[in-house]
């Protein structure tokens, strides 16, 4: 992982479109390793009966994936000091082995003090946005 310098970025500067799968197993993972085991996100019956259109993946889950596009585009994890989304709409995860496919494209918007700049993301799922507003300011080499 090389870091990025800021000396290379301009606004409109584009990160690398990044497809990114979620299975069923994703999200029995990532509710071990966070505590969330609520049925929404491993049963259908529950996620249905709650007026979803089935099990979605946590808001959370998403949100990290967005940002280590982010701080992998960055070249460092640490790089990555303020981050913010609204969650627009669950990502449905279908019970089979493909799952569901979460797009993420971002663009440099601003180029801020001291090395940072914002990245503005475009977040979505079969075409629709899933984070509305998701804007990450990163401190690049």
């Amino acid at each position: 992982m090389s870091l990025r310098s800021a000396t290379d970025v301009a606004v409109g500067t584009e990160l690398p479109e990044q497809v990114l799968r979620v299975t069923r197993a994703d999200l029995v993972r990532y509710a071990g390793a966070s505590g969330d085991f609520n049925p929404i996100h491993w049963n259908d019956r529950v996620a249905t009966e709650v007026g979803l259109p089935g099990v979605i993946a946590h808001g959370m889950f998403t949100m990290a994936l967005a940002s280590r596009v982010v701080t992998s585009w960055a070249g460092n994890p640490g790089a990555l000091v303020e981050y913010h989304v609204r969650f627009g709409r669950p990502v449905v995860v279908p019970d089979d082995d493909a799952g569901a496919e979460v797009t993420v494209r971002g663009k440099v918007g601003a180029l801020l003090e001291d090395g940072r700049v914002r990245v503005d993301l475009t977040v979505t799922t079969d075409g629709e946005k899933v984070l509305s507003l998701a804007r990450a300011i990163v401190r690049l080499a």
